[in-house]
């Protein structure tokens, strides 16, 4: 499977980036010893920009979808105005004892709030409007996803979204159903009137999308 990044260079900038807090450096150990996909974590480097961009946009509403164990939430609530909520949506319940006493240990329990189920009935049942979405689930459903958050959007919002360069498959002719996904996905958010995106090749690829006002 192709690098879209050398290890070796993705590991210089998270040397170099601003450290993460000693509870995300414990839950990501955490993480490859207790789960089976520990890849799937967001890491220190990716980390660090979700908070960056999070501080930067300072939003009341966060809406991410996909928690895993919870780290890229904690990155991303750092960043939220006074009073601010984050709604995390995970479809996997054998994870929800891990990622609720991580919240805990970050303090963060009045500013996360973890809905357990799946997105696609959950999305729905949110009021927005969200200043900031994180895409990072199942990915044939991103479509789905963006089109049911997409009016609870604040114009001006970021939509980010997870993996969309799959380990570069997405160059490739011979195509998987998540490879076929994403790249249609990024195609749609491209032909989309409604929104700006640039692509960055950070880790496994992520989109960034602005609403337009």
């Amino acid at each position: 499977m192709p690098e879209i990044v050398d290890a070796r260079l993705e590991d210089y900038c998270a040397r170099w980036s601003t450290p993460v807090s000693p509870v995300l450096e414990e839950l990501d150990r955490e993480t490859h010893l207790k789960t089976l996909y520990p890849q799937m974590l967001t890491g220190a480097w990716q980390g660090r920009f979700l908070t960056m961009i999070s501080q930067l946009v300072t939003p009341k509403r966060i809406l991410e979808v996909g928690t895993f164990t919870g780290y890229s939430a904690i990155c991303m609530a750092v960043g939220l105005a006074p009073g601010g909520i984050l709604d995390t949506i995970e479809v996997d319940e054998e994870r929800e004892p891990m990622i609720r006493r991580y919240i805990q240990k970050a303090q963060m329990e009045d500013r996360i709030h973890l809905h357990m189920g799946s997105a696609l009935d959950i999305i729905p049942q949110l009021a927005g409007p969200f200043d900031l979405i994180f895409l990072d689930a199942h990915k044939p459903d991103y479509h789905r996803y963006f089109d049911l958050a997409f009016d609870k959007i604040s114009p001006g919002g970021l939509i980010l979204s997870d993996n969309v360069l799959w380990s570069g498959k997405v160059l490739e002719a011979d195509q998987d159903e998540d490879t076929r996904a994403l790249d249609a996905y990024n195609q749609k958010l491209a032909r989309d009137p409604r929104v700006e995106q640039v692509i960055l090749p950070l880790r496994d690829g992520l989109s960034v999308a602005r609403k337009l006002p």
